[in-house]
This record gives C-alpha cells, structure tokens and sequence, in this order.
C-alpha cells in the first residue's frame, strides 16, 4: 500500500506526494489540488514541481476570469474535431469544401495534436504545432489553423472549453506564413504581358474564347466552367457571376456574397464571345459536347497547356510554364492594377477586390498590394514637387 507523505505546506493547492513502490522504489509526484469556480474539486499529477505550480497559477487566473475548463471534463481535439463537422454538413457546406475540411483535420491536425484536451491546448503549444506544420504541411499552415479555431469556437459555443488560443496566434501565423511563400512575381507566378499577348496569338478552337474570358475577367475555373449566356449582355460589355461548378461539377452559388458580381469585358472578348454565341447550341457558354459542364482537367491538358507552348511560354525543358488557370487570374488581377502608361487599368484597390470577389479587402491587399504602383518613383516625385511649389 502506498503510503503518502505530504511537504509542510499541504494546505496549498500545490503539494507533493510521496510513495514507494513494491519493490522499494521511490517515487515522487506533485499534487495541483483546486476548486473551480462551482465548488467542484479537481486533482492533477505532474512529475516536476515546476509544472504543477505554473498549471496552479494558470488555473486561479483562469477561475478568475471566468474562462477555466477541467481537464477531466474537456474533450480532446479530435472528439471536438466531430462535431464541428457535423454542423458544417448541417450548414449545406459544398461537398468539395467538406472533403478538404475532413482532409486537413485527418492529415493535419490528428497526427499531430489529435489527443490533446482543448482545456490543456495553449498558445505556446499551437506554436510548437505550427513549427511542425513547417515541415509536414508548408502550403498548409494558414488553413489548418483556420481550421483549428473553428473547431475550438464551436467546442466553445457548447461549453466545453472556455477560450480559443488560436485567436493569439492567428495572424502572426498568417503572416509568417506569407513571408515564407513569398510574393506573386512577374513572369513566375503572374505571366508577363508579352507571355499574355503571345498565348492570345496562339489561341484557337473551342479553347479561345474561354481563355480569352479567363485572361480579361479572372474568373476562377468554377465560375468559367458554370457560366450561362443569360450570365452575359453583350449589348452592354459585361458579364455576371452568378454561379459556379465544383469538382464534381455540381452547380452552386458562389462561396461568398462578394462572388457574385458583374465585371466589364473588353471589345475583343466581346466580339470573340459574339461569334461563339453563333456556334454555340447550350446553355453553359463554355458546355463540353454533351452540353454539360466541361471537366477542368480538359481545359488545362487540351486547351492551356498546349497555347502556351504553341506560343513558346515553356519552361527549360519545354513543359508549360504555368500549370493552372489560377495563373490568368493572377495576370487579370495585375491588369487591373497596372499604370494605363503600362497598359493597365491602374484601378483603385477597391474596385479590383470587386473584379475579383474577394470576400475582403485585405486579401486583395495581401495578395496584389506589392503590384500597385509606388507613386514615389523620381519622375513623379519631382512633378508633385513642382506642383506644390508652384
């Protein structure tokens, strides 16, 4: 029988335990002894003095501010991880969008803190996570921590823990995670002008009008392959999003209310979607023979892929140079910012969130705002000094 001999400030919340074993051994252990906030009481082990005394101070501060959970009585992260689920298939989420969430959480999240009690979950903790993120998940990062704070808000909503440690990390990961991807450059993420003016020579077929909206709308790939003709006035040079397709090429409405928007085409996609107005015997505007949504993987292979290397836009080895279609958005999103001396639209930051429906501004900003120009550069610095001192 273990025999418990208690230091001379038992009456703390803080003591230590000591016992021997059957065979003689000596063990030590130190006692968080604490009433929470309902008069409920609560013991915990730790093996160092340390732990126990910095887990009894957090603990009163935590009673304190009315934010404390037990750890007996919090669920771990994958036992929250369930539910939060549950109510993003009752909220209708897209099904695409549940699969990635069901992906991050298993191939992400579990591995790593998928034991964890949310009531033992700390900001240096979620560091120490995200650390690890670097190595497993770098693209990662931002989404499974995003990922990680609706789960800990969820298990908030319903009691079972008091606060979400993520928030104090939450955009200090964001922006380290910016820096280590670094920003969109010219002619590596974001196809330069002459590139863009070559693959518009080297477009031809089925595949020219639909690359052509692409490069002079961005609109993402779901909204190109969901587009309708009611969707477009060529009377008037615009064109609506209004819905898009997904993987599965089930039609939806765009993800965010910003998605939906009008966006003004140029004469010369204009006149090419007139003559594809004749031709065309479908609703969808860019409809595969059978008249239902075109696969993407077609559009990149068949009709990307080949354009740019018709028009020389390859890589050392001849490979394409750019992969995905996300690229002639990155270039639409440039056009936009552009000096109108540089061929540009040189619009306001505002109205290019609005082109591109982005949900907020800052991601507009955080994505494109290096690309809008300085304003400080030496000609226009001397032309503002002789206009202020005239």
């Amino acid at each position: 029988m273990a025999i418990a001999v208690y230091s001379r400030r038992w009456t703390m919340a803080v003591r230590r335990r000591m016992w021997r074993t059957k065979g003689g051994e000596r063990r030590e252990a130190w006692i968080v002894d604490y009433l929470d906030a309902q008069g409920h009481r609560h013991i915990e082990t730790y093996s160092r003095r340390a732990d126990a005394q910095s887990r009894y101070a957090k603990v009163q501060v935590d009673i304190g501010q009315g934010i404390h959970t037990p750890i007996n009585q919090s669920p771990t992260v994958a036992e929250a991880a369930e539910p939060w689920l549950q109510s993003c298939t009752h909220r209708q989420i897209e099904r695409t969008t549940m699969e990635t969430y069901r992906q991050q959480v298993a191939l992400h999240l579990l591995p790593f803190i998928g034991s964890t009690r949310l009531a033992q979950l700390t900001t240096p903790m979620v560091r120490s996570f995200v650390d690890e993120l670097h190595q497993a998940a770098l693209a990662m990062i931002k989404k499974v921590l995003v990922r990680l704070s609706s789960i800990l808000t969820d298990a908030q909503e319903r009691g079972l823990v008091a606060q979400n440690v993520v928030r104090n990390l939450r955009r200090r990961g964001t922006n380290q995670e910016s820096r280590i991807r670094g920003k969109l450059k010219v002619g590596e993420n974001i196809p330069a002008p002459d590139e863009i003016r070559a693959i518009i020579a080297a477009l031809q077929g089925r595949w020219r009008p639909l690359l052509l909206t692409a490069i002079f709308t961005g609109l993402r790939a779901s909204e190109l392959r969901a587009l309708r003709w009611s969707d477009i006035n060529l009377k008037h040079h615009e064109l609506h999003v209004r819905q898009r397709a997904d993987r599965y090429n089930t039609m939806g409405r765009p993800k965010s209310a910003a998605g939906e928007r009008t966006i003004p085409i140029p004469p010369i996609l204009a006149n090419t979607l007139k003559e594809h107005r004749l031709a065309s015997e479908h609703d969808l505007v860019f409809a595969n023979g059978r008249g239902n949504v075109e696969n993407w993987a077609n559009i990149v292979n068949r009709g990307f892929h080949p354009a740019q290397i018709k028009a020389g836009v390859v890589t050392k080895d001849g490979k394409p140079k750019y992969t995905g279609l996300h690229a002639l958005r990155h270039f639409y999103a440039s056009w936009c910012i552009n000096r109108r001396a540089d061929g540009g639209l040189e619009l306001p930051l505002k109205v290019v969130q609005a082109r591109l429906g982005h949900a907020s501004i800052s991601m507009t900003a955080d994505t494109y705002g290096h690309l809008f120009p300085r304003g400080d550069d030496g000609v226009e610095l001397a032309a503002a000094e002789r206009a202020f001192l005239t």
